[in-house]
Order: C-alpha cells, then structure tokens, then sequence
C-alpha cells in the first residue's frame, strides 16, 4: 500500500509529465508538410546569388508560414514541451536525445548533397529525410508517451 508521501509525489509526477504525454494525436499531412518546408527553405538558396528579389521575398514567406504553425501548433496543443523548460520523464528524454542526434545526420547528409550535387538535389534530400524521420519520430514519441502514462497509472 502506498503512503500519502508516496500518492504525493506521483501526483507531482504526473504533473510534471503532463505536457509531454497529454497532447493530440499528430495529423498524417505533418510529416511531409514539415519535410515539404525544409526542402522549400532549402530550395530557395537556389536564388541566394542570382535574384535577390525572389531570394529574399521566399524567404521572409516561409518564415511567416512558420512563425504561423509554430503558433497554431501552440494552440492545438496548449503547454508544448519544449528542451529547457521543465525536465521531461526519462522516456521521452531519450526519445529527444535520438531526435537530436538523427537532426545532426540529417544536417550533415544534407549539407554534403548541397555541396556535391547542388541546392535542388539537396532539398528533395531534405525532403525525404525529414519526412521520414518527423514520421518515425511522431511514432517513437507516441509509444514513449504511452509508456510514461502506463508507469505513472
């Protein structure tokens, strides 16, 4: 049998925990959308050195696109988590440290294909990349998610 002490701090628990598993489900147009605006961001460096006037204007466009998710994304979920504030359970901080991790290798396998095959080679890289890995991402963060509720009851 537990001791109030005990019920006490799984509460805390399960509060802190609170942003990080209570969330809703991830739409399937996510990914692609997600991998589709990198390779725009990317994309757009195809005019950094020969049109300033498209350059520029494409970017400050997906800029706001961002800003403009970032912000719905705040809304649909309401307290998102997010590194720095607050620790989150042991689950889904490893489930960060492999996002953070797989980002780097993307960076730098992107950052090659730029550099040997040029800005469109490396945007539908990034495409496929960042598609497929927010995609198994989403599926590995659901699962941790699943595991913390399941041990916080």
């Amino acid at each position: 049998m537990e001791s109030d002490a005990e019920e006490q701090l799984r509460i805390i628990e399960r509060a802190e925990a609170a942003p990080y598993v209570s969330y809703p489900k991830t739409p399937g147009w996510y990914p692609p959308v997600i991998g589709l605006w990198v390779a725009a961001l990317i994309g757009v460096f195809t005019w950094w050195r020969d049109s300033a006037a498209l350059f520029f204007p494409a970017l400050v466009v997906l800029i706001g696109l961002e800003i403009a998710f970032l912000v719905w994304m705040q809304r649909r979920h309401g307290a998102m988590p997010f590194p720095g504030r607050g620790k989150p359970p042991r689950e889904i901080g490893q489930i960060w440290k492999g996002y953070f991790a797989g980002v780097m290798v993307v960076v730098v396998i992107v950052a090659a294909v730029w550099w040997l095959a040029g800005v469109p080679a490396a945007a539908a890289t990034a495409f496929v990349l960042v598609t497929s890995g927010i995609w198994y991402y989403e599926r590995r963060y659901a699962v941790a998610a699943a595991q913390v509720r399941e041990r916080l009851g």
